[in-house]
């Protein structure tokens, strides 16, 4: 089989690695990748959102599957226009990607199910009265979302009803989040923790991968502002059998047959965000497919084979019970450029790479790397997400690999957490 990879960050470099694993697996691109990408799989330079351009590359390559990494070609309907064509794909239609797309479109569809998820209101640009009643009806604190893709950052946690009536003034102005926060959604914040769970499915059919827990902030204990992700670390023991089962059935199961009667059959990877409550698990937010940096914990504890599972959700022959995880645990550890999130140089030169070369229990994901006169330099905020693969019983062990293996790679301004995996061990 021939495989493209859509997308340029750590998520993609998982992917490729991941399809690289199988025995079934002739040829591997991805578009446009980076300087990690490019020492597994063959980059060819076309953006993730020049869908033409993708759909006469797999045309003429012949290609077998495309898998997209990032939310933007998929909003923009990739699948339809492949299909269209007769293409496989792996991911959901346009409209069984609004569950990401449009925070608003997320939340009514969860209300309309009965899928848990926090008291909100959505607002658009001629309801700023009606939204002021509301927040002046919430207890703070609270959050507001734009409703559109806005890469991540689209959310704000108010402390205040002045915060939050502050905040969708300027989501509804355009001047936060442009034409994203031409819409908004207010709702209550729920207190507990945080989980991040994978479903791959064909529509019908549905495997739930390793749970996994995501850092959102720049620093140790939870501090700072929010990022991409700092780092990650799969399976949380959050993710009791007994919790996941209450996630597919009152979570899992809902969402996918009301996409399916709504006539959004959703095939590809649903991610869903939760809160777990003191009255169970809640749906903070959809994405519409694999997260980062969950992803590079979440694909090397698949022990079965990826691309086989990937053409048999896509072709809507999923088998779940051939899919096997394994006994293992995976910490990512994401290296940041210095002032990421906010402004940050790129171009710095990254050295000590060649210390994690030929290992298998850990891999240095590139996220945001260029070749620039023969040296592998940062071209992003987000750089490398270092993960290590260690023993089910030994979340430690794995903890204490990943930041050896940091250490061993340098690069100015070089900025990481120090606490990724330590609410697992506690």
């Amino acid at each position: 089989m021939k495989m493209l990879v859509i997308g340029s960050g750590g998520r993609e470099h998982a992917m490729v690695k991941a399809l690289q694993r199988s025995p079934l697996v002739t040829k591997v691109w991805c578009a446009p990748g980076n300087a990690g990408i490019a020492q597994d799989a063959e980059c060819v330079p076309i953006r993730a959102d020049d869908l033409n351009g993708l759909l006469r590359f797999v045309r003429e390559q012949s290609v077998t599957l495309t898998v997209v990494g990032p939310e933007q070609p998929l909003v923009l309907g990739i699948v339809d226009l492949f299909r269209v064509q007769g293409l496989a794909i792996f991911g959901p239609t346009r409209s069984a990607a609004l569950l990401e797309g449009s925070k608003a479109f997320a939340k009514a569809f969860m209300a309309r199910y009965g899928i848990p998820t926090a008291k909100f209101g959505s607002f658009g640009k001629n309801d700023a009265m009606a939204a002021e009643s509301f927040i002046r009806s919430m207890q703070p604190p609270m959050v507001v979302k734009a409703d559109g893709l806005a890469a991540g950052k689209g959310v704000v946690i108010c402390q205040t009803r002045d915060d939050a009536l502050e905040a969708v003034r300027s989501m509804l102005s355009g001047e936060a989040f442009g034409a994203a926060g031409e819409r908004v959604v207010v709702e209550e914040f729920l207190t507990g923790e945080e989980l991040s769970v994978f479903v791959v499915t064909d529509g019908e059919r549905s495997v739930m991968l390793a749970p996994a827990q995501d850092h959102k902030r720049i620093f140790d204990n939870d501090r700072g502002k929010n990022t991409g992700g700092m780092g990650a670390y799969a399976p949380a023991p959050l993710g009791t059998p007994e919790l996941l089962e209450r996630v597919q059935r009152e979570v899992v199961e809902p969402t996918l047959r009301g996409m399916r009667s709504e006539g959004s059959s959703y095939t590809g990877c649903l991610y869903v965000g939760l809160m777990v409550t003191p009255n169970g698990p809640s749906v903070l937010e959809y994405n519409c497919r694999f997260g980062d940096p969950e992803t590079q914990v979440v694909l090397p504890l698949i022990a079965s084979d990826v691309a086989e599972l990937f053409v048999r959700a896509s072709s809507g022959q999923l088998q779940p019970e051939e899919v096997r995880l394994a006994k293992a645990t995976a910490v990512c550890v994401v290296m940041a450029s210095g002032g990421y999130p906010d402004h940050h140089e790129t171009g710095k030169e990254i050295m000590g790479l060649q210390f994690l070369d030929g290992r298998e229990d850990v891999v240095a994901y590139h996220a945001g790397t260029k070749v620039t006169d023969g040296k592998v330099v940062t071209a992003g905020g987000r750089v490398l997400g270092i993960t290590a693969v260690g023993g089910a019983d030994d979340l430690a062990g794995t903890i204490r690999a990943a930041y050896e293996a940091v250490r061993k790679v340098k690069f100015e301004g070089a900025h990481y957490r120090g606490d990724i995996g330590s609410k697992g061990v506690r």
